[in-house]
């Protein structure tokens, strides 16, 4: 693969079109604080703030999990965790980059 196919690759790991996984069943986790959530979220994605994302790993097992956050970075820490615990886990980035429609 040539490097600016492996660029290319890279950078459209963030424009990926989640609306078929979450069609499909997959949930979307907003890991945000409760106070962020409350200022804007994608219709449907249930608030689990990243502090507390450890205590829900159980409820999470056996499906699949988008996240969301302000960017990103609190998203990849959580796909990080819920990976390690045998979660198929998407980070979707930005919340605004996920709907239900």
């Amino acid at each position: 693969m040539g490097i600016l196919n492996k660029l290319t690759s890279i950078f459209k790991q963030g424009t990926m079109d989640y609306r078929e996984k979450i069609n499909n069943g997959a949930v979307v986790v907003d890991v945000r604080s409760k106070e962020e959530f409350k200022s804007g979220n994608a219709k449907g994605s249930m608030n689990v703030p990243l502090q507390t994302i450890g205590a829900h790993v159980e409820k999470l097992k056996g499906k699949e999990v988008i996240l969301v956050c302000m960017s990103g970075g609190r998203a990849g820490s959580a796909k990080g965790l819920l990976e390690r615990n045998g979660i198929t886990a998407h980070n979707a980035g930005a919340w605004q980059n996920v709907s239900y429609n």
